[in-house]
């Protein structure tokens, strides 16, 4: 897990500034280096993927990423008006940052067009939408989540290779407990 500053304030106002932190001070070569240099990257294999339950959220985020994507080249991983073959051949490309949900995030995996070889940051985005439910607690989301942590990301969290971070205001016990009740 990326470990935040204790004062830091956990909204996306500040994502920008978390990922300096989570990347430390190679943020700017490992995230920002536009070219491909002689085989050391591979096209479609991001340094940090955002995970967010929906595709409104995804862009949220990603605007707030905004002074690295100027420099940056970042991916939109979802299916609201994105078709998948348009992804893939943005992913032909190099990719420092992607963002979408984890049902297109899946198929991009499972098709080979999303690589992660590069993946060092996975951040969760744990917002919550109108109706009280987040990523890891909207019913089919949740299960397509689960499902894509268990297949491409928790044996690179046990090896330490993947650091995670949980983002945005988390529920207190007593709502998360409503939240499963309901």
């Amino acid at each position: 897990m990326v470990e935040l500053l204790r004062d830091e304030t956990n909204n996306t106002r500040t994502l920008g500034e978390i990922m300096k932190f989570a990347f430390g001070p190679s943020w700017n070569s490992l995230l920002c280096k536009n070219t491909l240099v002689a085989e050391k990257v591979e096209p479609g294999h991001p340094a940090l993927l955002v995970i967010s339950s929906s595709a409104i959220r995804s862009l949220e985020l990603l605007r707030e990423l905004r002074p690295f994507t100027r420099e940056c080249p970042a991916a939109k991983l979802f299916s609201k008006h994105m078709k998948i073959e348009e992804q893939v051949s943005v992913l032909k490309n190099r990719v420092n940052i992607a963002s979408g949900t984890p049902s297109r995030i899946k198929k991009l995996i499972d098709m080979e067009a999303l690589g992660l070889s590069r993946l060092s940051v996975l951040v969760l985005d744990m917002q919550m939408d109108v109706k009280g439910y987040s990523l890891l607690t909207l019913p089919q989301v949740r299960d397509e989540m689960w499902d894509l942590y268990k297949s491409y990301f928790h044996e690179k969290v046990l090896e330490g290779t993947l650091r995670m971070c949980l983002f945005g205001p988390l529920p207190k016990i007593s709502e998360a407990r409503k939240v499963d009740d309901e």
